[in-house]
């Protein structure tokens, strides 16, 4: 009779007593060890092979040393505000300052003059007036959040009038007719795909009208015979009626920059009668992941003592990043520089060729000319003219580099890796050198 091998494994106990597993135990905890222990057993089991102690040793070690899930990848892809990769970069002024905040008590919700209760919105209120010319602004987690809290607030229980050709869907499958439902409020079509006319709004405005929304085609474009009411003409329609009108902006800016001319600013919005505006902070704004909301003080101050606001109110760390990103603002021309978002989409061709030029020879690559995009649903016909390093190798150097550390996340374009170096810094071509020089 064969004897089972399985019968020489060593017991966890037994595995415990080697002194490289108390190194792992000093480095890591007993439990977290011993569950890698018994994960190795388990394997060697399954795989019904007697393994010797220090493989089994080596298999808890390296599964102890695994890098955590979410961390740092090298974007090589050639799109700013990519949404799979996190979306915007944060400015070191931002980063420092979630730090900070991390890194012990704050006063959040604190009022430091009154040595009273606060309320975290009022960290960002007279920032936003500042940047936007609106009366108020508070921010909420995301911008989806933002304009289902401006809808339950002012519009649940009523009618919301929106165009056909405004009815997007955005990532991941979730549609914006599915999102603002949510909000208690019944939409109310108007128009066509592409044509919709002022008539066709007012035609439809009664007394259980609560709001007229706007939705800004942020990650498209249509063209041809194409027609819309101006932001201004629908909110002079929206006042004569007594309602207010809402204004998405989905990505959203508020510094002006020649490549980023066709997206509407949130000053412009408000400007031209909206109530209420809504837009990302980690798309054009270059901040963490938020939905900032600016408008008249009413409307703003209806937003900010609805449930759904507390429900889905930022955090501290964001918000301390949403803070100091938004204090770059103040100065355009800082804001440019300092934010990442904005200076990969400003600067110099000739830079990005340089850069592509260094890292071909860093790595024995070739530079070509391609082209990058802003991304995150913003100006989606843009494209920027762009240089990278082109390696051969297609999806098997592709997997290579994504398992590299960091991850370097490039694209694939006939059969040849493209590095585009528009997303990529200076201090990113040695860490890909080191990954392609790497097993």
């Amino acid at each position: 009779m064969t004897a089972n091998p399985l019968r020489e494994l060593p017991s966890v106990d037994a595995l415990l007593r080697r002194d490289d597993i108390a190194g792992l135990v000093e480095m890591h905890g007993r439990e977290r060890v011993v569950a890698a222990l018994r994960a190795a057993l388990e394997e060697a089991r399954a795989a019904g092979e007697a393994r010797p102690a220090d493989r089994l040793a080596g298999a808890a070690s390296a599964t102890l040393s695994r890098p955590p899930s979410l961390r740092r990848v090298v974007n090589a892809t050639g799109v700013i505000v990519h949404t799979n990769l996190g979306r915007s970069p944060l400015a070191e002024e931002a980063v420092r300052r979630a730090s900070e905040v991390a890194s012990g008590y704050s006063n959040l919700e604190y009022d430091l003059a009154g040595g009273s209760r606060g309320s975290r919105h009022r960290h960002l209120s007279g920032l936003l007036a500042e940047l936007t010319g609106a009366d108020d602004g508070l921010a909420v987690n995301n911008n989806a959040a933002a304009v289902l809290v401006c809808l339950a607030a002012m519009a649940a229980g009523g009618e919301v009038v929106i165009s056909r050709g405004e009815l997007i869907e955005i990532g991941d499958g979730f549609r914006i007719p599915d999102i603002l439902r949510q909000s208690g409020a019944t939409l109310v079509e108007v128009g066509t795909t592409n044509r919709t006319r002022l008539a066709d709004y007012v035609s439809v405005l009664r007394p259980e009208t609560r709001a007229i929304l706007r939705v800004h085609q942020s990650n498209f474009r249509m063209v041809g015979f194409t027609e819309s009411p101006s932001t201004a003409e629908l909110a002079a329609a929206a006042a004569a009626h007594g309602i207010p009108l809402i204004d998405d902006l989905g990505s959203g800016q508020l510094t002006d920059l020649p490549s980023l001319m066709d997206e509407p600013t949130a000053r412009s919005s408000l400007e031209a009668g909206s109530a209420l505006v809504c837009f990302s902070g980690d798309k054009l704004l270059g901040g963490p992941q938020a939905g900032v909301i600016v408008g008249a003080a009413g409307p703003v101050e209806r937003v900010r003592r609805h449930p759904l606001a507390r429900a889905l109110r930022i955090d501290k760390l964001s918000l301390a990043a949403l803070e100091a990103t938004l204090e770059l603002h103040r100065d355009p021309a800082k804001a440019a520089a300092r934010i990442p978002v904005l200076r990969m989409a400003s600067q110099p061709s000739a830079d990005v060729r340089a850069r592509a030029d260094r890292l071909a020879t860093l790595v024995g690559g070739m530079v070509v000319a391609t082209t990058a995009r802003i991304g995150g649903g913003a100006v989606p016909l843009l494209e920027l003219e762009s240089h990278a390093c082109s390696l051969e190798g297609g999806e098997r150097l592709a997997a290579r580099l994504r398992r590299s550390e960091p991850p370097v996340v490039g694209r694939v374009q006939e059969g040849r890796v493209l590095l585009d170096c528009t997303t990529l810094e200076d201090s990113d071509l040695p860490l890909i050198a080191a990954a392609l020089a790497g097993p």
